[in-house]
């Protein structure tokens, strides 16, 4: 009974995560091409706002672009949904094994095809669907194998400090790299630095949820809640910024199947979740390449490849004549 419920538990928060990252990825696109309209246009009514446009960069034009996106309704709908996410993953972790739980959120990707197909009006083409469920294939394979085992409900004692200094260390080191890069490359380091976030973030839920038979006051007077809210808050961050710079084609695959990989190691080091080695090595190693080569392919795919989280930016701005264009009208109507 608690297998089935952690299984529909991690696929709708796996369906909330696929939802938010669609919908904030469309606000985005709105929001760039809202400020790149808005440059264009101060640009030739007068260059006596050149100087508050700089003024508008660094912190100040960050938190303007956030509170602009605050108002815009499919930002808010990831929002929403991203709050389904996390209520249904916090019950997953309370009745599942954090080594089950996330690497089903692996589904995220089928459900962000699914519910981009509908907001980006693209359907996907055939190709796209053959490697999503080469991916669906692999996972199936590596959980049967893997039978991760039934572990502590929180982390054997002095397991979490060393964990977090080297959390830390990867996602500094990741967001490090990632400033040196640009385009796709940049989203999918991003993405894997959002990942270890995403996966410290859920071992912290399973120890947050595991003190609950201490009572209400051992909840809350215990670190794991706070931690849970510092890391929680910068994985948002951090994905904020990695929708920002490139396509969900790049981002996805890194994000969500970087989770699951390192959620596997957490739940191994720190809640004594052992999974299956020996002979079952084989039909495991076997699942990660489906896994690989599903993620591969859906990179590869035409209806992704071909930017089709981006074709709202082309929409979003209405069309203007040239300015060229604009002063030969005007010389010919005087």
């Amino acid at each position: 009974m608690h297998d089935a419920l952690t299984v529909l538990l991690a696929l709708l928060s796996a369906l909330g995560n696929g939802a938010a990252s669609v919908l904030q990825r469309r606000a985005a696109m709105e929001q760039e091409a809202a400020m790149e309209q808005e440059a264009a246009m101060e640009q030739e009514a007068a260059m006596e706002h050149e100087h508050e446009r700089r003024a508008g960069r660094g912190l100040g034009r960050s938190l303007l672009r956030l509170a602009r996106l605050l108002r815009r309704p499919f930002w808010l709908a990831g929002a929403a949904a991203m709050v389904v996410s996390a209520v249904a993953q916090v019950g997953a972790l309370a009745v599942g094994r954090l080594s089950v739980v996330q690497p089903l959120l692996v589904t995220e990707l089928l459900f962000t095809l699914m519910v981009g197909s509908l907001v980006f009006r693209h359907r996907p083409d055939g190709r796209t669907w053959l490697a999503f469920v080469t991916l669906a294939a692999g996972l199936a394979v590596f959980l049967v194998a893997a039978d991760p085992s039934h572990g502590h409900s929180t982390a054997e004692n002095g397991r979490w400090l060393p964990v977090g200094v080297l959390t830390v260390l990867a996602v500094g080191a990741l967001t490090a790299v990632a400033r040196a890069l640009r385009g796709p490359a940049r989203a999918a380091v991003l993405g894997c630095a959002t990942a270890v976030c995403f996966a410290c973030t859920a071992a912290l839920i399973k120890e947050f949820t595991g003190r609950f038979a201490g009572g209400v006051a051992a909840v809350f007077t215990s670190w794991p809640l706070y931690a849970v809210c510092g890391v929680g808050l910068l994985s948002f961050l951090l994905l904020q910024s990695t929708l920002r710079a490139g396509t969900l084609a790049a981002s996805q695959p890194a994000l969500t199947l970087g989770d699951a990989l390192v959620s596997i190691a957490l739940g191994w080091v720190l809640f004594g979740e052992r999974v299956a080695l020996g002979p079952r090595i084989v039909p495991e190693a076997a699942g990660v390449v489906l896994m690989a080569v599903g993620i591969v392919g859906l990179s590869r795919s035409p209806t992704v490849a071909d930017g089709w989280d981006t074709a709202t930016r082309a929409t979003a701005r209405p069309a203007r004549p040239p300015r060229a264009a604009r002063r030969t009208g005007s010389g010919d109507a005087s």
